[in-house]
This record gives structure tokens, C-alpha cells and sequence, in this order.
């Protein structure tokens, strides 16, 4: 199969396909728009197409031409309350961005659908395609394995891989991946100080919840850095502060919420415990009250060191050496694809994306307004999709 010549002609449909979702973000679990457009892209493939009932997923089975085992391929759809400020042609217009890349993960998928369908009779096994909403924090993965994915074939897969792409760090075109704590277990500390409200000329006469939540920040900060050992990475950003209407009133109340990263149980235990206590006590020590509560959000992704491997391999053979770059560390970034590897065998693959001509290390970051991709990258991406299933059915035959 020549999968990356097949993939390289359709270059013109993907960056047409990629540049339509970039257009129409939308965000969390219900994704209808990006949906109609998934589904009229794998229309007239010979796919066993299915969709979500409690969000807006697609499923889509193809079936080889022979029996055998199941490898699961993912790209997640949904986007993020970003404002855009990338001054591209096809930039969106509302209050959320593409800036994570998840338009071009959906892209690269629907386009290892079509190279696969067109050599579905040299398959042993299947290919299940899951096509992800609510990534950015509202689980969908999980709530696509509660309606039944992973046995969406008959059987649960014997593999399952995803690609991320990045708009800095890595240069465009390199892959890179790591058997073992690929992305961190994410969190959320959310926190309401209660005071009471008054004049912003007499403090003394209400109890202003301002200075304790802001005391709050900065004590976590510093908690975090007297409490856990370095070698066991811990990190919590507050990305939300809201208090009060006007410069005169003292409200009654401040609410923050924050990110919180680990990569250990006994860290994120001790988070749990340490995160809430500290405000309560801080609170208590202003003469207010706190409700502080820490939510659990994905587990630590884990790759298989064996499906890792598999991977860097098949980038080497397909895409050259010096397309592979092993990842020395992992990110602080999380992931709800830990769901499917918790429960089948995989790898979390990254895929540089860097504009042409940008440094790396200056690039406008994922989830940044200003987060830019290069488009080059999406026939490879396809192919590779495409080259880790065949290979991996064929592996297990």
C-alpha cells in the first residue's frame, strides 16, 4: 500500500476539509455543525457509521475484507472559548478558537478513513474511527465509552492510537511520543469566598473577600513549592478570578478556579487535602468562610511502552529517521484520551506543526489566541493513522 503517496494527492481536500472546521468551532459535547460536516466527509465510504445519543459523536467501523482483531483510531472535534486573533482568510468569527488543533486531528482521521476504505481488501481486522467531542475539559471520551465504543466492532481493540499536533516546541513535521506518563492527571480547584458586602471607603464595616481569595493565589503557589518533590511535578494555574461590579463596593463574595496537574496518586491525594484546607484556613484566618472543592478530571496518560515503540517505528519506515524524535519528558498537559488507554493497550503521539519560518521555542502556544498550524502536516498525519492500523492488524494476525 502506498498510504503516504495516496495520502499527499488528497492534500488539497484536507486543507479544505481542516479549513471549514477551523471556521465553525464549537465547543464542549454538543457539537452539531462539526458533526454534519464529519459525516458528509465519510459519506460514500464503506463505513458502519454511528453517532452519540447523549453528545455528538461519530463512530464509523470499517471492516476488512478478512476476520481479525480491532485497532481504534482517534481525533477529538471541539474547540475552545478563545478569541482568535490569528488574522487568517478562514479565521472564526464568534468567541471560540481552534486553538488546540483539534480541526486538523479531525481532518488527519477523516482522511485515514478514506486510505483505508480504498484498500479495505487487503485488511485483516478492523478499524473503528472515533470522532470525539468535549475533550477541553468535559470528558467525552469517557461518555463515549459509557455508550458502548469500545466494543463498538464486537470486540474491544487490540490498540488504539491518537495524534496531537503542536503549534510550537517541536518543528513541523516531527513526531514524537514515550512509553509511560506521556501528559499529566488534570484537576480543578474551584473556590468561593464568602465575606459581606459594603462601601469601598469603609472596609472596616464589611468583610471584604478580595485580599483573602488574592492571598489564596499566591499561598498555593508557594504550598505547591514547599510540599512536593520536584522529581513528581505538581503545578496549579488559577485561570478564572471574578469579584464584584464597581471600584466602590466591596462584594460579597470572590469566586476563582484553577488548573491543577500531577502525575502521581499519592500527589494528587495530598492536593486534594492540602489545596482546600489551605483556603479554608486562609479564609478562617480573615474571619470568612470558604467553600473550597477539588474535582477530579483525567487520569495521568499512560502509554504502552510496546505500542510506543510500534509507533516510532512506523514513523521511521514511513515518514524517515530523522522524522522521529523521542520525547524526553512528559508534558503537563492532560488528556481524556487516558480513558482509552487506560482500558486498551496505546500511544498519545505528538506531531510538530510549527508555522513555516517560526522559531519553535517562540511560537504562539496551543490554546493560544494567536495559535497558528502548518497545513503540511496533515497528509502525513493521514497517513500515519492509516499506516499504524495496517500495520498493527497485520502485526496481529
Amino acid at each position: 500500500m502506498h498510504l503516504a503517496d495516496d495520502a499527499r494527492a488528497m492534500t488539497d481536500d484536507l486543507v479544505q476539509l481542516r479549513r471549514a472546521l477551523h471556521a465553525i468551532p464549537e465547543l464542549g459535547l454538543d457539537l452539531p455543525r462539526t458533526q454534519e460536516a464529519v459525516l458528509a466527509a465519510l459519506d460514500g465510504l464503506p463505513l458502519e457509521i454511528g453517532t452519540g445519543t447523549g453528545l455528538t459523536s461519530v463512530t464509523a467501523v470499517l471492516r476488512g475484507a478478512r476476520p481479525g482483531p480491532t485497532v481504534l483510531l482517534r481525533g477529538d472535534m471541539d474547540a475552545l472559548p478563545v478569541t482568535e486573533r490569528t488574522g487568517l482568510p478562514f479565521a472564526a468569527e464568534a468567541d471560540r478558537m481552534h486553538a488546540c488543533g483539534h480541526d486538523l486531528h479531525t481532518t488527519m482521521l477523516t482522511g485515514a478513513a478514506r486510505l483505508l476504505s480504498a484498500h479495505r481488501d487487503r485488511l485483516a481486522g478492523n478499524v473503528l474511527f472515533m470522532f470525539q467531542p468535549g475533550e477541553e475539559g468535559f470528558d467525552g471520551a469517557g461518555h463515549m465509552i459509557a455508550e458502548g465504543l469500545l466494543d463498538a466492532t464486537g470486540e474491544r481493540p487490540v490498540a488504539a492510537y491518537a495524534l496531537h499536533v503542536m503549534s510550537h516546541t517541536w518543528e513541523s513535521g516531527v513526531f514524537t511520543a514515550r512509553g509511560g506518563p506521556a501528559m499529566a492527571a488534570s484537576n480543578v480547584l474551584e473556590v468561593t469566598v464568602n465575606g459581606a458586602g459594603g462601601h469601598g471607603s469603609a472596609p472596616h464595616r464589611a468583610k471584604d473577600p478580595i485580599p483573602a481569595a488574592c492571598e489564596m493565589v499566591t499561598a498555593l503557589q508557594t504550598w505547591i513549592s514547599r510540599s512536593f518533590d520536584v522529581f513528581d511535578p505538581v503545578i496549579l494555574t488559577v485561570g478564572t478570578f471574578h469579584a464584584g461590579t464597581q471600584s466602590n463596593i466591596i462584594p460579597d463574595s470572590a469566586t476563582f478556579r484553577a488548573t491543577v496537574r500531577s502525575f502521581s496518586d499519592e500527589a494528587r491525594a495530598r492536593l486534594r487535602e492540602g489545596t482546600v484546607a489551605l483556603c479554608e484556613g486562609i479564609a478562617a484566618g480573615h474571619g470568612l468562610t470558604a467553600d473550597a472543592t477539588f474535582f477530579e478530571q483525567y487520569p495521568v496518560t499512560v502509554n504502552d511502552p510496546a505500542e510506543t515503540a510500534f509507533a516510532a517505528g512506523a514513523v521511521r519506515e514511513v515518514h524517515g529517521e530523522e522524522r522521529y524524535a523521542p520525547m524526553a519528558n512528559p508534558i503537563l498537559g492532560s488528556e481524556d484520551f487516558s480513558r482509552v488507554i487506560d482500558a486498551v493497550p496505546g500511544a498519545m503521539i505528538f506531531l510538530g506543526a510549527t508555522p513555516a519560518g517560526a522559531d519553535p521555542e517562540a511560537a504562539p502556544a496551543n490554546h493560544s489566541p494567536l495559535a497558528a498550524f502548518d497545513e503540511a502536516v496533515l497528509p502525513d498525519g493521514a497517513a500515519l493513522y492509516a499506516e499504524l492500523a495496517v500495520r498493527r492488524l497485520a502485526a496481529a494476525a
